[in-house]
């Protein structure tokens, strides 16, 4: 009876009836919730985030839904005569989200809610739909739990993740975060469907840029209301700010789409908050680098919880994190970042990671002591110090190079020289994503550090020895934090 009776209804039109259903007060209603979803779907495509086919196979989502008896074709709706040519990736994503919740107000999923997307699907293919628009409802949801399958198929992988996207960045948005064992609205579960999507399928993401441009169309919900009382206008305000790929762009930057909002207001003769200069408006979003490093750390705490049963140490994935990135930003590509992870923890237990470790370490605590204000220094070897002489701050590290390598004596040289020749190494090797050669690169300055530290007192009396040492020493530990912050390392 349900399946009749739903049948007589299209799709498009159910999802007309989700601008009834409320979301949640701060963030709009389902309908708004898939319109965030629709347009971070297609731009999860065209950024070719997701793209066909996907770097790495297997799992769900990749097959037909099995055909359905229709015992009365006549009551169904005529297909959609729009029906999206099969294959155009972009569309049918977009299609498929525009979709993905209609069920939710079949008289099907009311009687039985389990069967959400479940019967989306079924219902998007007897209506003419293409497969891949009608598995992507299907299995948008997933994954649920953690033995459940991870979709695999473009169009569904993209809707998936944008769905589970929106809802932990428009969360954290309106301060609905998960704390310690509150989690009312199921951020942590989506978090951890989110990072086995991006993992499974080798999607190659920034967790910042992506959950920056998420949370910037989250809040273009939530703040142009409070702009624009006019509901016809507004609805063209939000076409005009989510059509444009300069607008998209603009996300990017958490805080200049305001402005470029302001410029399209005033198209239409609308003064936001008349006594409010723009530079002002700008200071209203929420969109904060603090929200995003906040929104990074989140998905970090998840992925431990993730590993953990894989066998990953937390602490190797801490300074995976810290580590810089190609940009020179923190890393935050989950595919690069596990890569990175796989090599330290094979590199640390290893005779040369353990002495690197430790003469990271001592290097580490000698240039802190350095930096700070304190005119006196030590490097942790009470005999092998000296208070530097004048009685002034210690010399800038930045400045520690300046000396001549023909004046150094030859355990700096051998430093110096290793140094010279790890450090592209290492660098080239992260770059080129090969992690077991950058660790291989700094295995080359376990035994020059070790004779350092035996053969030279760093906090010589002389200024300019001094400011050499330091000057070896942060360049050691520069290099290794190319690679990972060994200062998260525990042990």
């Amino acid at each position: 009876f349900f399946w009749e009776q739903d049948l007589k209804i299209a799709l498009d039109e159910q999802a007309k009836k989700l601008s009834q259903i409320t979301f949640h007060e701060k963030l709009g209603t389902v309908a708004d919730k898939v319109e965030r979803v629709a347009k971070l779907a297609r731009w999860l495509v065209t950024e070719r985030i997701v793209s066909s086919p996907l770097p790495q196979a297997g799992g769900a989502g990749g097959g037909p839904l099995p055909s359905t008896s229709q015992s009365s074709p006549s009551a169904h709706p005529t297909p959609n005569p729009s029906r999206l040519r099969e294959g155009n990736l972009a569309d049918e994503a977009e299609r498929a989200a525009r979709l993905c919740k209609a069920d939710l107000v079949t008289g099907m999923v009311g009687e039985f809610p389990e069967l959400q997307g479940i019967m989306g699907g079924y219902y998007a293919r007897a209506q003419g739909e293409s497969d891949a628009v009608a598995n992507a409802i299907r299995d948008h949801y997933k994954p649920v739990g953690q033995g459940d399958d991870v979709p695999t198929a473009p169009v569904t992988v993209a809707v998936s993740l944008a769905d589970k996207l929106d809802t932990i960045a428009g969360f954290y948005l309106i301060g609905e975060k998960p704390t310690g064992s509150k989690d009312p609205f199921a951020v942590r579960r989506a978090a951890l469907g989110a990072l086995r999507i991006i993992i499974d399928n080798r999607l190659r993401i920034s967790l910042k840029a992506v959950m920056d441009i998420t949370a910037s169309v989250a809040e273009i919900d939530s703040v142009l209301p409070t702009l624009v009382q006019d509901t016809d206008l507004l609805r063209k305000i939000k076409d005009a700010v989510t059509s444009s790929k300069t607008a998209w762009i603009q996300y990017a930057n958490p805080f200049s789409w305001l402005l470029w909002l302001d410029d399209r207001l005033s198209e239409y003769s609308v003064i936001p908050h008349k006594d409010m200069p723009a530079a002002d408006l700008v200071l209203t979003t929420k969109v904060t680098d603090e929200l995003l490093l906040d929104l990074v750390e989140f998905h970090a705490d998840r992925l431990k919880v993730q590993q953990r049963e894989a066998g990953v140490r937390h602490d190797l994935i801490d300074a995976v994190f810290a580590a810089q990135n190609q940009t020179g930003a923190g890393e935050d590509d989950l595919v690069r970042l596990l890569a990175r992870v796989k090599a330290l923890q094979a590199f640390v237990a290893t005779d040369e990671g353990v002495n690197l470790l430790a003469g990271y370490k001592r290097a580490a605590n000698i240039l802190k002591q350095a930096e700070s204000s304190s005119p006196s220094t030590s490097d942790g070897e009470g005999d092998r110090s000296a208070k530097p002489s004048g009685g002034g701050a210690p010399p800038s590290v930045a400045d520690a190079t300046a000396t001549s390598p023909s004046q150094v004596d030859g355990e700096e040289l051998a430093l110096l020289t290793a140094l010279d020749t790890a450090e592209p190494k290492a660098a080239a090797a992260v770059d080129a994503e090969d992690f077991e050669g950058a660790m291989a690169a700094l295995a080359s300055l376990r035994a020059p550090i070790d004779a350092f530290f035996e053969g030279v007192m760093v906090n010589d009396p002389d200024t300019a020895k001094r400011a050499f040492r330091l000057g070896l020493l942060a360049r050691f530990r520069d290099a290794v934090h190319r690679v990972a912050d060994f200062s998260k390392i525990e042990g």
